[in-house]
């Protein structure tokens, strides 16, 4: 007994060994939280940092405004600089407006063309159904006048085999039975082709109209060049005018703050009219499909592209020639007209379709 009392601080485990204990599951329960909470604070500390580095630029972009601002009051608040800044804001509205102008027409253009070739999709989708549906038509009827005609003849051949009731009739009934085997086989197969004839019909009839897969090439280079014509057409207005209104206007549309070299308010206020005389000017709805259609006739003719796929021309191959020269009278009468592909003008590449 004293022997074992010694042994006594041994704790001997009756647990079968491969299961851990209750305590065991919670210690891997905590470890396994605890790296799941530390992944999500990782993550949370990230987006944290990301969104504190957009508000720092926010406030930058923010602040660059209000800088904007104060700089344009400022200039607006004294009429040696408030004059440059109204003509500085009305050049850069004279090349939106043109812009604005091309942009219409586009859609315009895209949207009617897009609603004739889709009618003529659906139109092209019905007529490949209707040449198709006589055929499957035919196909049905033939099958149809198959199957009849095999129901018929397995129908007289179990006649004749039922009117054979007597015991000489043995062979006669075995001959007829190979006849009714076949005649089954027949309406089978007869069966199988109406079925496949009826199944082809039907889709035929419920085959889905197919989208639209947009507009063609030769659609979207003809809308394109017309954008062009239409560019070239403004230009050409706009060289009456006895100041470049449309270097002046690029020029004011590639800056980001007001420029002081338009002169002196009496030379600003001059330059305020002509500007607002190309407004009436580009604006105007009268004669402008003439000039757009002489326009294009032109560029279809000089047009040339890089690749089979493109939809705008390359620019040099729009380069004028020395008859192209503005036809109407006015201070600049002889300059040549500028190529508006290949400047820009009115910002056409982000207005023509690719």
């Amino acid at each position: 007994m004293k022997a074992l009392r010694q042994l006594g601080f041994l704790k001997l485990s009756l647990r079968p060994d491969g299961q851990p204990d209750d305590e065991d599951h919670r210690v891997l329960a905590l470890f396994r939280n605890r790296a799941e909470l530390k992944k999500a604070y990782g993550g949370l500390q990230d987006e944290v940092f990301r969104l504190k580095d957009l508000l720092k630029q926010q406030e930058g972009a923010t602040q660059r405004v209000q800088d904007m601002l104060n700089t344009l009051e400022g200039r607006l608040g004294a009429a040696e600089t408030a004059y440059p800044a109204l003509v500085f804001y009305q050049l850069r509205r004279l090349w939106q407006t043109g812009r604005e102008l091309i942009s219409q027409m586009v859609a315009d253009l895209v949207r009617q063309q897009e609603e004739r070739e889709r009618r003529a999709h659906l139109a092209q989708h019905n007529r490949r159904q209707f040449a198709r549906r006589p055929g499957a038509e035919g196909v049905l009827r033939a099958a149809q006048g198959l199957h009849e005609q095999a129901t018929a003849q397995l129908a007289a051949v179990e006649k004749e085999r039922a009117a054979l009731t007597r015991a000489w009739h043995y062979f006669k009934r075995r001959a007829l039975q190979r006849r009714i085997s076949a005649a089954e086989a027949a309406l089978a197969s007869a069966g199988v082709s109406l079925g496949e004839a009826q199944l082809g019909l039907g889709e035929i009839a419920g085959e889905a109209t197919p989208e639209f897969p947009g507009l063609t090439l030769p659609a979207r280079r003809a809308i394109n060049l017309t954008a062009i014509a239409y560019a070239e057409a403004l230009c050409l207005r706009l060289m009456p005018l006895k100041a470049p209104m449309l270097t002046l206007a690029r020029e004011a549309i590639a800056r980001r703050e007001t420029a002081d070299d338009y002169g002196s308010p009496r030379e600003c206020v001059l330059l305020m009219g002509q500007i607002a005389r190309a407004h009436t000017l580009i604006s105007a709805r009268e004669g402008v499909t003439q000039e757009i259609r002489a326009r294009t006739e032109r560029l279809q003719r000089v047009a040339r592209y890089r690749g089979e796929a493109d939809t705008s021309p390359a620019p040099n191959s729009l380069a004028f020639t020395e008859g192209d020269v503005l036809p109407a009278a006015g201070p600049r009468a002889d300059a040549p007209l500028p190529n508006v592909l290949a400047e820009d003008t009115w910002d056409l590449f982000r207005i023509l379709l690719r």
